[in-house]
């Protein structure tokens, strides 16, 4: 029901008021330093807004309309006022307002059950109208972080693959010095939703990540040592480096994450496998070097082969080895021990492994034919 003439006549004068709509602003101001931060004609706007609106929707309740609420809350979360500040800005001002309206309404003789009537009318709508900011500043947020994501996994595509370089101005914009040292961290996980759970636990040591070439992939700007990873996640991470290295050292760990098994790993560690893969005259000396007591032709020896890969493609795990060999954990056991000593390679030994492991790969011992 549209309000009386009087009601009417107080709630302009009340909204067209400077005092009310500076203690207002006062009042939001006070309960929120992130709102307070804002430039006081940016609080003045918002309040006055609040009051036209809540007033049309008094006198009126026909005209109510949440576009510019909306609007509003978009606002906040572009300029980068948290939520919480902003509604208890909000609220701060709609306390105050109902008092302000309630004594105005006395001191011109209106009943208190008409007044009663009126401002619980204005709280449903002030209440509707605080939802509809806080939907307008979450689609904006939303909105915000797919533009922050986007530019942020481009810009690591451009300092990682191909382009050219970022201007000091992108990289600030994004996180990253133009003379900082970062790690480069690649890892084998390229759905989105594992991609985001292992993103939140390497954004620990601070940095920026995306999908490069289908793997989450990042710089961390502290070597991520010790980060959680998921049963059969792998990463590699690379020393500190400077932004011009990045690309170079991008395509190692691209590469290191092609032959490692699940785990983290130091780039470092696996320098001997990388080269080898890349020198493929190199890695035959190596294979004849290594694997001269394994002969394809014994059955035995092909069996011996295949446990060892499987193994040191199970993360030197025991139990997974046997289970994917639908072995007896004592008989890979066995097989591993068989193999150190025809091969002379200690299993505990990082170089040992890495040195059997290509070997092994490259030629990969075909099964016995039939």
């Amino acid at each position: 029901m549209p309000a009386s003439p009087l009601l009417r006549q107080v709630l302009d004068a009340m909204a067209a008021d400077d005092t009310v709509v500076n203690e207002l602003v006062k009042a939001a101001r006070s309960q929120s330093p992130a709102v307070a931060r804002l430039p006081e004609a940016e609080n003045r706007r918002h309040v006055q807004f609040l009051l036209s609106a809540a007033l049309r929707a008094t006198t009126n309740p026909d005209t109510a309309d949440y576009t510019t609420a909306e609007a509003l809350g978009a606002d906040r979360a572009a300029q980068g006022v948290p939520l919480t500040d902003l509604l208890r800005g909000v609220q701060a001002g709609r306390t105050l307002a109902a008092r302000f309206a309630v004594e105005r309404a006395r001191a011109a003789g209106l009943p208190d059950d008409v007044i009663l009537e009126t401002i619980l009318d204005a709280e449903r709508y002030t209440g509707a109208l605080e939802r509809h900011i806080v939907k307008g500043y979450h689609a904006a947020e939303i909105q915000l972080s797919r533009t922050v994501r986007d530019a942020r996994t481009q810009l690591l595509r451009t300092l990682l693959l191909a382009g050219h370089p970022p201007t000091p101005e992108e990289l600030r914009q994004a996180g990253l010095r133009p003379e900082g040292r970062y790690s480069c961290v690649v890892s084998d996980v390229s759905d989105p939703a594992r991609a985001r759970t292992l993103e939140q636990a390497l954004l620990e040591f601070g940095g920026v990540y995306g999908l490069v070439e289908g793997r989450l992939t990042g710089l961390a700007a502290r070597p991520p040592a010790g980060v959680a990873l998921a049963d059969g996640v792998l990463v590699v991470v690379a020393p500190p480096a400077a932004l011009s290295e990045l690309r170079e050292v991008h395509r190692l760990c691209a590469a290191a994450a092609r032959i490692a098994g699940p785990g983290h790993h130091d780039l470092t560690e696996l320098a001997g496998e990388i080269a080898l893969t890349a020198q493929p005259l190199l890695a035959d000396l190596l294979t004849a070097g290594v694997l001269g007591a394994l002969d394809p032709a014994n059955a035995f020896h092909r069996e011996l082969a295949a446990t060892a890969l499987a193994y040191l493609d199970h993360g030197q795990r025991l139990r997974p080895t046997a289970e994917a060999l639908h072995l007896h954990p004592n008989t890979v056991r066995y097989r591993l021990r068989r193999v150190q000593e025809l091969t002379k390679r200690d299993l505990t030994d990082p170089v040992d492994i890495g040195e059997l492991y290509v070997a092994l790969e490259s030629v990969r011992l075909e099964p016995e034919p039939v």
